[in-house]
This record gives structure tokens, C-alpha cells and sequence, in this order.
């Protein structure tokens, strides 16, 4: 399949009419209930004809919407010409197909359009594979809304002929076949990564997670000067990427940028980009970009946590950094999500506010429990030099005719056994960031 062709949506260029069920858990959460779905609705490439919310208990089994309100969508659908209709929920395969008989439109779910838009997005290799398995995933439970044709395949010849299978079934066959061999490969994938992030053990790692559309790109390149695709829409950039940053006062650390989170994200999708979150699973620290000029970003910060506990992601060492101040019409919003959050780090990665600050806060994080220190050896003694490079943060290393020395960043609980390789121990005055060092 072409590039071109990856890239043209399912739904794109089509008049599209969006439809929300409320339920119970959900009311009065959201400001604009079906902003969301519209900006994702827009990101596939579909215009916007017509809106419609109702509030109920739980989905209609049948039509996830009641009769009456099935009744009034008919009228709207006939009036402004939609072609698609765009649930903010993930309909059941038999939800879908009532739809479709008694509205006779395209039915597109919520899930639906992420995976659409997932599938026009992914670039590399392993994105290709995540996004073809969560959509496969998806498809199977619908086959039967995809097809009319459930006629009997003819059989065999003679004694081998068999009593025939419905189209249905040899599709089924054919998809489990294809998840099979896309879950052996991402398997493989997994297992590369996992060694690629095993091998970044002498560096202290950073990752970046938050919301679709928060800034993260926006973030990692105006920290690392990364060259990352950064625009103002939802899922810009699907791929981890991972590049260097220079902290003053700490030294190097791996900056890792990853996939952005939605309420309600896929189930298929979050279970097929593990592997591609594998770098915040690891992270010595993780910084959760949020945009705190959105008027749901409390409701932002809450869904991240939600579907980092959903992958397995520890969360308990993170920093909270409240970008796109600058476009914050009233800075005192900015200042009730710093009470809320008081170790939050106010920057805006557009403009570069803040972003000294934000190096000190990750610095300070880092060293909590390091000692600044520089240490001098034998340079005969490459014992040091070897236990150094497992441990501790190398910031310079120096040789002379006897000696070697090294200024460091080492757990203080390792202290002791460096003494004990042979090495002497001088305190650094850190600088404010990083204020642990040697006694």
C-alpha cells in the first residue's frame, strides 16, 4: 500500500454528525462533552454538520440511543446531509448494525476513528505493526456488520468435499491468522527494545507523557534541539524517540518522547503499544506534560494516571510541568493548578519559559539520595573507573602521571564501597538543583 493511501482516512472529506451518550459516572465532568470526539472527528478529515448529546443511565443495549432519540437523529441526519455518524462511544458489533439498518449512514464508533487516525500517523516499523494488530483486533468481533455476502463456499470434489463455510468464517480463519503473526513479530520488536533500554543503564533516563496534543514534542525539542515532529493536533507523532539532554550542574540524561493519551483510549490500542511505552516503564523519572491553558486539564491530568495504571506504568516518581502558560488568556488558572499541584513547573516550551527552571527541578529529582563528589585513585586501579561506569553519573574524568579523578554523581549508599576499591572521597559544593552530597 502506498504512502499516499495509508494516509487517506476511511472517513476523511465526509459530512459527519456526532452523537454522545452521557452516561450516569459522566455528567457534568466535561465542559464540551463532544469536543473531544470533534477534534478527533476534524483530525480524520470530516467536516462537521451536526451534533446531538443525550444523557442516560447506561447505553441502550439495542442502539446504545433510545427510540425516541433514534427517531429525532433520523430528521437531523436527513436535514443536514450527513453522510457519517460519529459516536463518542465504543459501540457493541451489535449496536453498530442496528445503527446502520435503521439510519442507513456509516456508523463509526470512537474507537474507530482513534485507530484511523492511529493508522494514517504511524511511520515506522513497529508502529505499522501495533496500529495493523489493533485494528485486526477490533475488526473480528465485526466482521458480520462488514458483510452481506454469507453465502456458502462451494466445497471440494468427491469423497473430500466437505459441508462448505460462510465467507464469514474463512475471513475469521484469515484475520487469526495475520494477529498471529503480528503479535510473533512485535514480540521480537519487544524483546530489542527491552535490550536497547537494558544497554542506556550508565545514563539516567527521562520520559515524557501527557495528554494528546499537551506539547510534548514541542517540549523534547526545545530541550534536546531534536528535530521531533511537533504540530497542534491530536496524535501528531506516534513513535518513542529518544535523545540526549544536557543538564547544567547533573550532566547527560536520555530525554524519551512517547505516545499521547485520550479518555476512553482503545483497549486493542493500549494493549499494542506496550512495547512502545517500554521507555517510560523504565524511566528514572517521568515528566507529565499537561496543557494547563485547556479547561479540562484537571480531567487531562486524571486520565494519563488512569492509562498509566492501565499498562503497568509506575507513576509514583513524577513531575508535573504545566505547559502552554503562554497561552493562558488568565495566568490565574495557571495559579489555582499550582496550588493543586505545588511541585508543578510552570513553562511554556513555545516560547522557552521556564525551561531553566524545569532543568533544576529534574536535576533535584534525579539527585535526591546522590552525593556530589570528586574522587581520586589509582591509574593502575581500573576497578574504580569500572564500578564508576556501572553506578554513578561520570561528569568529567581527568588523568595525570598516577592518578585518575573523577567528579561524579553516586548514590550515597555506594559511598563506602568506593573507599573501599581504593578510591579517596571530596565532597563538591552541588550546585542549588542537586543539594545532596558526601558528608
Amino acid at each position: 500500500m502506498s504512502q499516499a493511501n495509508r494516509d487517506e482516512l476511511k472517513i476523511q472529506h465526509q459530512r459527519g454528525f456526532l452523537v454522545g451518550v452521557i452516561e450516569q459516572d459522566e455528567k457534568d465532568l466535561y465542559e464540551d462533552p463532544l469536543g473531544e470526539i470533534q477534534g478527533l472527528a476534524e483530525t480524520a478529515g470530516v467536516e462537521i454538520v451536526g451534533r446531538m448529546t443525550q444523557r442516560r443511565q447506561t447505553l441502550d443495549t439495542a442502539t446504545a440511543i433510545g427510540s425516541g432519540k433514534l427517531a429525532e437523529l433520523k430528521e437531523l441526519l436527513d436535514s443536514t446531509d450527513a453522510e457519517v455518524v460519529i459516536f463518542d462511544n465504543n459501540l457493541s458489533p451489535s449496536q453498530g448494525r442496528n445503527l446502520e439498518k435503521e439510519l442507513n449512514r456509516v456508523i463509526v464508533d470512537r474507537s474507530e476513528v482513534i485507530l484511523d487516525i492511529f493508522a494514517s500517523r504511524a511511520r515506522t516499523y513497529e508502529a505499522k505493526l501495533q496500529v495493523e494488530l489493533a485494528q485486526l483486533l477490533y475488526l473480528r468481533p465485526r466482521l458480520k456488520r462488514m458483510w452481506t455476502h454469507l453465502e456458502r463456499i462451494e466445497g471440494g470434489i468427491g469423497a473430500g468435499r466437505g459441508p462448505g463455510e460462510k465467507q464469514l468464517e474463512v475471513d475469521r480463519r484469515l484475520i487469526d491468522k495475520r494477529i498471529d503473526e503480528l503479535k510473533r513479530k512485535l514480540s521480537e520488536v519487544e524483546k530489542h527494545r527491552q535490550r536497547m533500554v537494558a544497554q542506556r543503564r550508565d545514563h539516567k533516563t527521562v520520559s515524557l507523557v501527557g495528554y494528546t496534543n499537551a506539547g510534548k514534542s514541542t517540549l523534547m525539542n526545545a530541550l534536546t534541539g531534536a528535530d521531533v515532529y511537533a504540530a497542534d493536533q491530536l496524535f501528531a507523532t506516534l513513535d518513542t524517540r529518544t535523545r540526549k539532554w544536557s543538564i547544567t550542574g547533573w550532566g547527560d540524561v536520555l530525554l524519551s518522547d512517547t505516545v499521547g493519551f485520550v479518555r476512553k483510549l482503545p483497549h486493542h490500542l493500549v494493549a499494542s503499544f506496550k512495547s512502545t511505552l517500554e521507555e517510560a516503564r523504565h524511566a528514572d523519572l517521568l515528566l507529565h506534560v499537561v496543557d494547563a491553558s485547556h479547561p479540562e486539564a484537571e480531567l487531562q491530568i486524571d486520565t494519563v494516571h488512569q492509562v498509566l495504571d492501565e499498562i503497568g506504568v509506575d507513576h509514583s516518581n513524577m513531575l508535573l510541568v504545566l505547559n502552554k502558560c503562554d497561552a493562558c488568556a488568565d495566568r490565574s488558572i495557571v495559579d489555582v493548578l499550582r496550588v493543586r499541584h505545588e511541585h508543578a513547573v510552570v513553562v511554556s516550551a513555545a516560547s522557552g519559559e521556564g525551561l531553566d527552571r524545569l532543568a533544576l527541578a529534574v536535576a533535584k529529582r534525579l539527585g535526591d539520595g546522590f552525593a556530589h563528589v570528586r574522587l581520586t585513585g589509582n591509574v593502575a586501579n581500573g576497578r574504580i573507573g569500572a564500578f564508576l561506569a556501572e553506578h554513578a553519573q561520570i561528569q568529567s574524568q581527568k588523568y595525570t602521571d598516577t592518578e585518575v579523578i573523577f567528579e561524579c554523581l553516586l548514590p550515597q549508599a555506594l559511598l563506602r564501597r568506593v573507599h573501599e576499591l581504593g578510591a579517596s572521597i571530596e565532597p563538591i559544593d552541588a550546585p542549588e538543583s542537586v543539594p545532596v552530597v558526601a558528608e
